[in-house]
């Protein structure tokens, strides 16, 4: 507070520029001024989770679908299992978890894993039976044993339909992760865009849905291009 002779204090005040007084659909200043509060926590927690989830959920739905390969038994019960826990609303989903696990990130990421499994275990599996019998006897002929078929023959020619897999679960767990917003911890992009719209606040949630959509689009495209320098024998048969 500052002081002017003659007179009383001066009380500060806060300029607004028109764009945020007027609530336009974007205003760079209120997002400039909120990246380091609002925005850039909230994208860092979204990455977190969606990391996590997409990674424990390849984990699991990779060594069912490596056990399936093996067992066709086993196709059945956990499809019908993923299917099962992939039809189930996510809103529901975070409440039916909140009474057991409670309000906290281990039910973020449970539902959140549970919604990748189906994807990545259909695709896992159906990348590896898709291999051709000629080459699988091929290496057979070669003298290989199944575990060395299956990891110098079957996982890298599946390589493409498993990346395809992930890139769909990874999309999935992003759009995903922003229902958390309404009633868990944490929040991710998801926070901006309830509370944006809650407070009308265009700038705030317009923001965060960009940022959200985005945040997929970059994802899939690295995904794209990893398995492009994974798989440089797609490119040269094309």
């Amino acid at each position: 507070m500052s002081f002017v002779a003659g007179s009383g204090p001066v009380i500060p005040t806060f300029q607004q520029s028109s764009c945020i007084k007027n609530n336009r659909v974007f205003c760079w200043d209120y997002f400039s001024s909120h990246w380091d509060s609002v925005f850039k926590p909230a994208l860092l927690q979204h990455i977190g989770m969606t990391v996590v989830a997409v990674v424990i959920g390849f984990v699991i739905a990779f060594t069912l679908a490596v056990l399936a390969h093996f067992a066709n038994f086993l196709v059945a019960p956990v499809t019908f299992f993923g299917s099962l826990l992939y039809t189930i609303p996510s809103l529901a989903a975070f409440e039916v978890l909140v009474p057991i696990t409670g309000i906290n990130y281990v039910t973020v990421e449970i539902a959140l894993v549970a919604y990748t499994l189906l994807i990545l275990f259909t695709n896992t599996l159906a990348g590896l039976s898709g291999i051709s019998p000629e080459v699988l006897d091929a290496a057979r002929g070669s003298g290989l044993t199944r575990s060395q078929i299956l990891m110098r023959v079957e996982l890298p020619l599946a390589l493409p339909t498993i990346v395809a897999g992930l890139r769909v679960a990874t999309v999935t767990v992003i759009s995903l992760a922003t229902i958390a917003a309404f009633s868990l911890i944490p929040k991710g992009l998801g926070q901006p865009i309830y509370d944006g719209s809650q407070r009308n606040i265009n700038t705030e949630f317009i923001a965060a849905a960009v940022m959200c959509i985005a945040l997929a689009l970059i994802a899939d495209a690295l995904l794209a291009g990893g398995q492009r320098l994974l798989t440089p024998w797609t490119r040269r048969r094309r």
